[in-house]
């Protein structure tokens, strides 16, 4: 019995630690959504219990059906697919290198990732202005354009500005552990596959992809947590502060709520839900890995 309870028992000071810092903050956001908090109950400090007339009011929205969850979702769905892709493509050039050259490709790839968010999102809207951005400077040049084009203004083209963001600043990670992983698969494997006639694409798929599947997969929770909770990327972008509704996300639109209506409970429930999507996500990535470990 003590034996069973001593690892337990070790771990205890760790899990009271995490619980103070991560899971009591989640139980405030979650009771400050059961309430009609504004700026009257921060100054009165008296609660104003309403139950799940917050949640009622999201679910009736039409803007969360419209607007806000498909480009939570959409947006998630190209970034996580587009930075895991051109990572692997990166690593799997970064393992063709020598040692020296991939020392120096690997250096420079993490000056992407050593970036803060609100740096490169600055810079990429610079690329993208206007009145002086690179892209409609090149474009006009080159008499592709007449006159210059707002990216920011239009769903479609906001979000593939954020999305190639993010790709940007999260591939360096996709990169590093992917490669990590490529190092240790077996090279007599391959070279027997190539001696068969697999070609480059066969062999990634046949040999290379399962043996790093439970790598991959890491890499795809994680980057799906990043990408649903993504704030300044979008946030910082003309438009994307609340001015432009067709533009607003899950976070974005908590936010927006809470800091720019005083509505605190309404942009705590927004906050949960959010929470609670991530955290269905995350189970059903632990499931499968937990599926692939039975086989």
């Amino acid at each position: 019995m003590i034996t069973r309870t001593r690892p337990w028992l070790l771990l205890t000071p760790a899990l009271i630690v995490l619980a103070g810092l991560l899971l009591w903050p989640l139980i405030r956001v979650f009771l400050f959504s059961l309430q009609d908090y504004g700026l009257r109950e921060i100054v009165s400090g008296e609660p104003n219990w309403i139950g799940f007339d917050n949640y009622v009011e999201i679910f009736t929205d039409s803007q969360l059906w419209t607007v806000v969850l498909p480009n939570t979702v959409g947006f998630a769905v190209v970034a996580v697919l587009g930075t895991v892709i051109f990572g692997t493509l990166v690593a799997l050039l970064l393992a063709s290198l020598g040692k020296a050259w991939r020392l120096i490709v690997g250096s420079a790839i993490m000056i992407a990732w050593a970036m803060p968010a609100v740096t490169g999102t600055y810079v990429w809207i610079w690329i993208f202005d206007a009145d002086h951005g690179l892209v409609n400077a090149v474009l006009q040049g080159a008499g592709l354009m007449e006159h210059p084009f707002n990216w920011f203004t239009n769903p479609v083209t906001f979000y593939a500005i954020v999305v190639i963001n993010i790709i940007h600043h999260g591939f360096p990670f996709v990169a590093v552990t992917v490669l990590a992983g490529l190092l240790g698969v077996s090279k007599e494997m391959l070279e027997a596959a190539e001696m068969d006639g697999a070609g480059a694409f066969r062999r990634f798929f046949q040999v290379i992809f399962p043996s790093l599947r439970q790598v991959f997969a890491v890499v795809f929770i994680l980057s799906t947590i990043w990408d649903f909770k993504v704030f300044a990327q979008i946030y910082l972008m003309p438009g994307g502060s609340g001015s432009n509704r067709e533009v607003l996300n899950l976070g974005v639109w908590s936010y927006v709520e809470s800091f720019g209506q005083n509505r605190y409970g309404f942009g705590s429930a927004i906050a949960v839900l959010l929470t609670l999507l991530l955290l269905v996500i995350t189970a059903i990535y632990v499931r499968f890995l937990l599926k692939e470990d039975e086989l």
